[in-house]
């Protein structure tokens, strides 16, 4: 089984609910298995800043899916819960990103793991971290590195919602 780690957010709607929808969503596909859900996180908009401010979270699966067809589910889950796709950091009912993938490193057309941003993000960060507690690999260890050095409260990231699922470590 391959780890995955997904970094999952959403700043329309039901803010909440779409969370816990799309991680709903995660746990009825076959071949998948939700092992770690992070706290949420409310931060303020990337990118385009004139809009409401995200919630996001971190999973770990465990899955035997490549990373196309893992990359076609998480388009799947976005189209379920409504996503539409208008422009670049605009708002979205939910986005579900690849941020590693069993700690390869893959580049096509259609998908870059490492995601290519998520080094430079809290909101990536904190709930990754928060979910690899003890980081193996090289991908895991930068992030940890890079989260030590981050101060989070001028990131204006803040916790939302506390994790009520156990630590499992793997």
């Amino acid at each position: 089984m391959k780890d995955v780690y997904l970094s999952i957010g959403t700043n329309m709607g039901e803010r909440y609910e779409n969370l816990q929808q799309a991680v709903a969503l995660l746990r009825e596909k076959e071949n998948i298995e939700v092992v770690r859900v992070s706290s949420v996180y409310e931060t303020a908009a990337v990118g385009y800043t004139d809009q409401a401010d995200f919630l996001n979270m971190a999973v770990h699966l465990k899955t035997d899916v490549s990373s196309t067809e893992m990359l076609k589910i998480c388009q799947s889950i976005e189209h379920e819960l409504g996503r539409v796709r208008e422009f670049r950091w605009g708002p979205r009912i939910i986005d579900l990103d690849i941020l590693l993938y069993n700690h390869e490193n893959i580049e096509t057309e259609n998908l870059l793991v490492p995601h290519p941003r998520m080094y430079e993000r809290a909101f990536v960060l904190v709930p990754l971290v928060e979910i690899t507690p003890a980081p193996f690999g090289d991908q895991l260890q930068q992030a940890h590195h890079l989260f030590q050095q981050m101060d989070c409260e001028s990131e204006g990231i803040s916790l939302w919602q506390p994790t009520n699922e156990p630590l499992i470590v793997s």
